[in-house]
């Protein structure tokens, strides 16, 4: 399919593995051209046989709104090609030769069973089948990770890959009317190597206040757009510490409490 030139920039970008120069997309993008690009991505890469799964939610925390100049949230698709679901907390492995800057994010996952109707946290919470813990790994298009909100979300809201841990049943974590206060009290800590201090530590009231309310923003902002989650979508709700800069050789794990029977995991960077 014919696509524009600044969604061709993209995605030359991500297949060749290179950055691009950030004056190949407006400063002033708008939102609405933002979304027209990732629409535009997602075509060409379904075209390839990539298949949609659910979204990743970004820039749901607020504590690194200033660091990053986006202040708002934004979202973009998960495929079946940057999907992987562990079998256990062992750890995983991530070949990171293949993405720009790469970050990783720890983040709440979330699979819905049906499509919520409305925002409402309560409605949200009963159409969710699962919940888990994941890494999430981001990557920038454009040097220095400088770029607007709507550069970032026309480029695929800068997702690159999920990794997600073992999956519970939501009702195992608690009722739908207790489930959203749940997960914002959770909180998580992130270590690096043999290093026993922490490189950052967050909770879930972090992302929005917490993840449910996270992923009913998403829900709200389709629905303006005349736009569903799908039944089966899969929903990573938003990193609940800053991004962490990703070297070959590195070792990751993250440690939670507060969270019910969702554990840590951990994760050895290759590349």
């Amino acid at each position: 399919m014919n696509v524009s030139p600044t969604a061709q920039v993209l995605l030359n970008a991500y297949d060749q593995v290179r950055q691009i120069d950030p004056a190949a997309l407006p400063a002033d993008l708008s939102l609405e051209d933002a979304a027209n690009i990732q629409r535009e991505t997602i075509s060409v890469r379904e075209g390839r046989g990539e298949k949609p799964v659910g979204y990743k939610i970004g820039f749901t925390n607020r504590t690194i709104w200033d660091r990053y100049g986006v202040h708002h949230p934004i979202w973009g698709p998960v495929y079946d090609t940057t999907l992987t679901l562990l079998d256990s907390n062992d750890a995983g492995v991530l070949d990171i030769s293949r993405f720009t800057e790469p970050r990783l994010e720890p983040e709440i996952v979330i699979k819905l069973r049906q499509s919520p109707l409305d925002a409402n946290l309560i409605s949200v919470a009963r159409a969710i089948d699962w919940v888990a813990h994941g890494f999430e790994i981001v990557q920038s298009a454009y040097p220095g990770w400088q770029f607007s909100g709507a550069q970032s979300f026309a480029a695929q809201a800068l997702h690159g890959a999920l990794l997600v841990g073992p999956r519970h049943p939501a009702t195992m974590i608690g009722s739908p009317e207790s489930l959203p206060s749940r997960l914002s009290g959770l909180s998580l800590s992130l270590y690096r190597d043999d290093e026993t201090t922490a490189v950052d530590q967050g909770s879930g009231i972090n992302v929005l206040d917490g993840p449910l309310h996270a992923l009913a923003h998403l829900v709200a902002a389709l629905l303006e757009r005349g736009e569903t989650l799908r039944p089966d979508a899969i929903i990573t709700t938003g990193t609940l510490t800053d991004a962490q800069p990703l070297l070959a050789g590195q070792r990751w794990r993250s440690e939670l409490a507060d969270a019910g029977p969702i554990e840590g995991l951990s994760l050895m960077i290759a590349g």
